[in-house]
């Protein structure tokens, strides 16, 4: 039986105002998923991932990373997840490496496996020469590089990322994707958002549709999808439930 490293149950999600961000949402992601999570502009996923890491409050339901509560233990569900949200908002009067000594502090990475992932990831994304510069001076593709190779350092079993490619150039962007089924290899799960069919449909193995804050469809992307392409699948999914 797969083992589940991301339960949510039944989120809700309502901001001041009354608009349900999230409605009764429930989905699972397993050791070893690269699990794509698509919908259109303001359909509920940036609210999704952020109440999974718990940078936001949630309404109803309960969230479950490797069978601890986000709500009841919030510390240790973060020790094991790595976030990146769609634009990295970093510390731009430390160097790249102080960044990363931070980080490594933060999640008690021992000094000799954390000067290995640092050389491994910023060789990886080309950063490794930069890392003695201001993040202030860094582009955005840059940061976003820096960012996963913070991300990367404690060896997460669980990464959340909000459109991850966003920015990346296709080099980066063809790394990223190998470390997603490194990690998933060694037990570790994905699970991102994406506008961008094409990549959901060549790099998940499942995939979520969302819209107006409800799971439309869900599960292996061979089941979802059938004989079509994920876009035609998509806009069906859309267009179906068009009020």
């Amino acid at each position: 039986m797969e083992k589940a490293i991301l339960r949510i149950e039944h989120l809700t999600k309502t901001y001041p105002g009354g608009k349900r961000a999230v409605d009764d949402l429930s989905l699972q992601v397993c050791a070893g998923d690269i699990y794509g999570f698509i919908g259109q502009n303001g359909a509920g996923k940036t609210t999704t991932l952020r109440a999974t890491v718990g940078v936001l409050p949630f309404d109803g339901g309960e969230i479950f990373i490797d069978g601890m509560s986000v709500r009841e233990q919030p510390v240790q569900c973060k020790a094991v997840t790595a976030y990146i949200p769609d634009n990295p908002d970093l510390y731009d009067y430390l160097t790249g490496v102080q960044y990363l000594n931070y980080i490594g502090d933060i999640f008690g990475v021992e000094k000799e496996v954390r000067r290995q992932r640092i050389e491994k990831y910023a060789d990886m994304f080309r950063i490794r020469g930069d890392l003695g510069s201001l993040i202030g001076a860094y582009s955005h593709g840059m940061k976003q590089k820096l960012a996963v190779t913070g991300a990367l350092l404690h060896a997460p079993k669980l990464m959340i990322l909000d459109e991850p490619f966003v920015g990346l150039d296709p080099e980066a962007a063809f790394k990223l994707k190998q470390v997603f089924h490194e990690m998933c290899e060694a037990g570790s799960a994905i699970f991102f958002s994406t506008h961008v069919l094409d990549v959901a449909e060549k790099l998940c193995n499942k995939i979520a549709i969302i819209k107006g804050g409800k799971l439309m469809a869900d599960g292996d992307i061979e089941a979802v999808r059938g004989d079509e392409s994920l876009e035609a699948v998509f806009m069906e999914v859309l267009e179906s439930h068009e009020k």
